[in-house]
């Protein structure tokens, strides 16, 4: 086979004279090239490190403490008062580096100095974690802010000026809090009392009391010992065992997509030169069929892919940054055609099942016609991490590098690239009867998944700030009142919001069904009130709405503690029927939003073909619905809707129209004119 030949450094035989050996210089050439790439971002990451370590220092600044300390010692100033004196007698006298006087009093001044530059860096590290912890601004009225606030985001902004590097602020940010326990039960109780008539709310609140006075106690304590010694007392236990010990598969149940922006279009159709490819090395691999199910995926693993060239193709793949489909279908949003949107989602969530890598940090995903985007797993970020990334991504090839006139990239080939390598793999019958069941497991979960995708044009936030509410308020009181009119009930709701304020904070959960939002969607459905009410019940809501997602962000939720008391239970023996009924809770509506122009590379009033159209995921309950939206600048929303065929109570289409009307009917409410939009 040609590509196994090319893959050989050198070959040789054996001859009567001895051992014969024959270089291939191209070989030897890309393993030359390969090596110093490979040399060179050893580098760049140590580099990155040590400045990323340092921030806001540099190694500039700390040159300037020397270069200003020995300075004075010219001048005869001291400004150690007698600090460098000390340290220089309490170097060790003979030979060697400190046998001079001058060396001596060097090494000195430069050991103080260096300390001198870490305090610094301590104190600004401090001082900016003080300021972090300070979130008074975000419970203050949109146009009353006041002094305190002003002073302080003044100061965050004097001591934030420097651009800083991937994770530079993370040593500065504040640890995520451990809630009261009282507080977690009286918000817990609150957010379940629209969900159970009396009796059934009377037995919750007596099991909710009899665990905050018997059982809690001691669970707390350990959560106060883990936020004092763990950087986030949270995060790393929700990362393994919400996504790493789940046993379900990763496709449909945990990853998540996210499109392009519709409005752009993709370059030209034809083939990529290679000389544009990327110069990070990225593996680019043809997906095979690989299980989809966790334990069965392991068995697999370790009886076909642990040894051989299985094993060097499957490492050469889980090496790689991230993995990359080229697909030979055609997908893109079409606004003339709805179901266009519905359809590139569902090839972005899970394809034919067997041409995406579900367990890679995310797959990058290029259909035949030009159209790109991704499926991300959920272990290592959450959605606006890798919206964050997209947006980077998209703004820069939009923006910053441009296309030639034929849809080529622009720029200079790299000659040094090595070529591409195709990576082989042998499938005995055995394996490839382990593919086709977990084939036919992965086709029947996709087959079951019913998304429905559009475009919601009457309006965006332009009017909605019209109505003087929060965007995500509005949408989410417009998601009851959808709910309600689709199901006839209210249901447990999962809104995802962010604790990034927090070192290595991840999610949180904003309850959205309060007994605010039902009062309100009940006042609707009943028609009998005047609007003037109405719209007094919906301000109510929205601003308790509001309220839960600040105290979520600010380290005040209540499920991600419930979580973790229950995790200590867990490793302490403890039963508590309390937290496994909370545990074991359904959440058939849950909702998240995704952010939009995170850093601001372009105006989208400018460009609002730029703008993006998001990104969903799978119901989380098999009769329940999943909903994503994104508020895509002043005039549009996207909706992402699914849930599952199998279920006789969903529709995803029928839903996705209830929330169409829902929206109308709030912004009639407010009498609110959609034209002035």
């Amino acid at each position: 086979m040609a590509e196994a030949h090319q893959a050989v450094a050198f070959q040789f035989t054996v001859t009567p004279e001895g051992v014969d050996f024959r270089l291939s210089r191209e070989a030897l050439k890309h393993v030359y090239l390969s090596g110093i790439n490979s040399w060179k971002k050893r580098l760049i990451r140590i580099k990155n490190g040590i400045l990323r370590g340092v921030y806001p220092g540099s190694p500039t600044s700390w040159l300037v403490v020397v270069m200003a300390t020995v300075g004075s010692s010219f001048c005869n100033v001291d400004v150690s008062l007698g600090l460098v004196g000390c340290i220089q007698r309490c170097l060790p006298q003979g030979c060697g580096p400190y046998q001079t006087p001058q060396t001596r009093a060097l090494l000195s001044m430069a050991i103080f100095s260096t300390g001198v530059w870490v305090t610094g860096i301590f104190f600004f590290r401090q001082t900016l974690k003080l300021l972090l912890s300070y979130h008074g601004w975000m419970f203050e009225m949109h146009g009353k802010t006041s002094n305190l606030t002003r002073i302080w985001a003044m100061c965050v902004r004097l001591l934030s000026s420097r651009h800083p590097m991937l994770y530079s602020f993370q040593t500065s940010l504040p640890k995520l809090p451990v809630p009261r326990v009282s507080a977690t039960i009286k918000r817990y109780l609150e957010s379940v009392r629209p969900l159970l008539d009396d009796e059934e709310y009377y037995r919750m609140e007596m099991l909710a009391k009899e665990f905050q006075n018997k059982t809690a106690p001691r669970l707390q304590k350990y959560l106060v010992l883990k936020s004092w010694w763990a950087s986030n007392y949270v995060s790393d236990w929700w990362e393994e065992y919400i996504y790493l010990r789940g046993r379900s598969p990763l496709m449909v149940n945990s990853n998540y997509y996210v499109m392009v922006q519709p409005g752009t279009p993709p370059p030209s159709p034809g083939p990529a030169r290679p000389s544009e490819a990327p110069s990070s090395q990225v593996h680019v691999a043809t997906a095979y069929p690989a299980p989809c199910c966790r334990v069965e995926w392991a068995q697999a693993r370790q009886a076909f892919f642990s040894s051989g060239k299985n094993k060097a193709a499957l490492e050469a793949i889980e090496r790689a940054a991230f993995f990359v489909a080229l697909d030979e279908e055609s997908y893109r949003y079409d606004p003339e055609d709805e179901a266009s949107l519905s359809l590139y989602g569902k090839a972005l969530l899970h394809g034919n099942c067997y041409n995406r890598w579900f367990d890679k940090s995310f797959t990058l995903i290029s259909f035949k016609n030009g159209q790109l985007g991704l499926n991300a797993e959920h272990a290592w970020a959450d959605a606006p991490i890798i919206g964050h990334l997209w947006e980077f991504v998209l703004g820069t090839d939009s923006f910053h590098l441009g296309y030639t006139e034929t849809g080529h990239c622009l720029g200079k080939p790299n000659p040094a690239l090595p070529p591409p390598t195709r990576l082989q793999w042998d499938i005995p019958k055995q394996c490839q009867a382990v593919i086709e069941s977990s084939y036919q497991v992965a086709k029947a979960l996709a087959d079951d998944v019913e998304l429905y995708c559009f475009q919601f044009l009457p309006f965006g936030k332009g009017l909605i700030k019209k109505c003087r509410t929060s965007p995500d308020a509005f949408v989410q009181i417009a998601l009851q009142l959808a709910h309600f009119r689709d199901r006839g009930k209210f249901c447990l709701t999962y809104e995802a919001s962010m604790t990034r304020m927090f070192r290595e904070g991840r999610t949180e959960t904003v309850r959205s069904c309060t007994s605010e939002s039902t009062a309100f969607v009940q006042a609707m459905v009943e028609k009998s009130h005047v609007k003037a009410d109405l719209r007094d019940l919906f301000q109510k809501a929205a601003k308790k709405h509001q309220n839960m997602y600040r105290l979520a962000m600010t380290g005040a939720g209540i499920d991600r503690h419930l979580f973790c008391l229950y995790l200590v239970s867990k490793y302490l023996g403890v039963s508590s029927p309390f937290l496994a009924e909370v545990l074991s809770e359904p959440w058939r509506l849950s909702t998240s939003q995704i952010p939009q122009s995170q850093i601001r590379m372009f105006d989208p009033e400018q460009h609002p073909n730029h703008l993006g159209a998001g990104g969903g995921f799978g119901p989380v309950a098999d009769d329940g619905y999943g909903v994503s939206y994104m508020i895509a600048g002043e005039n549009t929303i996207f909706f992402h809707i699914s849930s599952k065929f199998s279920s006789s109570e969903t529709n995803a289409q029928r839903f996705g129209n209830h929330i169409r009307q829902a929206l109308l009917d709030l912004a009639d409410l407010f009498q609110v004119p959609k034209t002035d939009s």
